[in-house]
């Protein structure tokens, strides 16, 4: 009888399972960050030091934590959006070409993840899909035509709240990047480290006013297709959207 998937998973990426790694088979390490068109506009955000300090009560900010589906027609602002990009992918140090420490934890430093962004409603910024260049900390386009919106929400299973949303933070995981350090096993922290990732953003939202909520509920061809992930070594791992309370 063949065992359901899922279990089947879990005992192939069981240690006793695993196979050399690349690491270990001194197969040159993938780099830090996807590589990018330099062609596409590239769009300065502010640096972490020019956020100002922010006093919070930490406890009020756990208890409060609950998913945002209604967000009001009011737009973030660039500091603000640099500001979450900070707390769920923001680079503190680059280790020579070997890893970077962030503002999130992730299996043996990996940082397998490239943030991508539904843009709708950021001060001076215009609508469409973007992506975080985290190690420089700005943006860069990807897709403004007029129907990518259209497109991600009906990839997301129609979910409306995306599409209204101020910003939807898209986060692709870089398979490579996990596995060769972990090999099969990898997948697993991938997932766990997306978890790491998203209640990061759900915290610090509230800082600025806003409200998340996750998605996982998704059709991964067809948002793959749409972001132009390969959906094999890189995909669309989880979801979240956001927009002022």
């Amino acid at each position: 009888m063949i065992k359901p998937i899922g279990n089947e998973f879990m005992v192939q990426t069981r240690y006793k399972n695993m196979e050399q790694k690349d690491s270990e088979r001194m197969v040159a390490q993938p780099s830090l960050q996807s590589a990018y068109d330099e062609k596409n506009k590239i769009i300065d955000l502010p640096m972490p030091e020019e956020i100002p300090p922010i006093t919070i009560d930490f406890m009020a900010l756990i208890e409060l934590r609950s998913s945002i589906r209604d967000y009001q027609d009011e737009p973030i602002s660039l500091l603000e959006l640099s500001y979450l990009l900070w707390c769920t992918q923001g680079v503190k140090q680059i280790l020579g070409n070997q890893a970077t420490l962030r503002t999130v934890p992730s299996a043996g430093a990996r940082h397998a993840f490239e943030t991508y962004l539904l843009i709708h409603n950021v001060e001076g910024i215009k609508p469409g899909l973007y992506r975080f260049l985290a190690i420089e900390h700005k943006l860069i386009e990807v897709n403004l035509a007029e129907h990518v919106s259209a497109e991600i929400t009906k990839a997301c299973l129609g979910q409306n709240f995306i599409a209204k949303s101020a910003v939807t933070f898209l986060w692709g995981a870089q398979a490579s990047r996990m596995k060769w350090r972990y090999g099969e096993r990898g997948y697993r922290y991938l997932h766990l480290d997306a978890g790491h990732v998203c209640q990061n953003l759900y915290l610090s939202a509230q800082v600025v006013g806003c409200g998340v909520c996750a998605v996982a509920a998704f059709d991964d061809e067809q948002l793959n297709a749409v972001v132009g992930l390969d959906g094999e070594e890189q995909f669309i791992i989880y979801i979240a959207a956001l927009g002022k309370r």
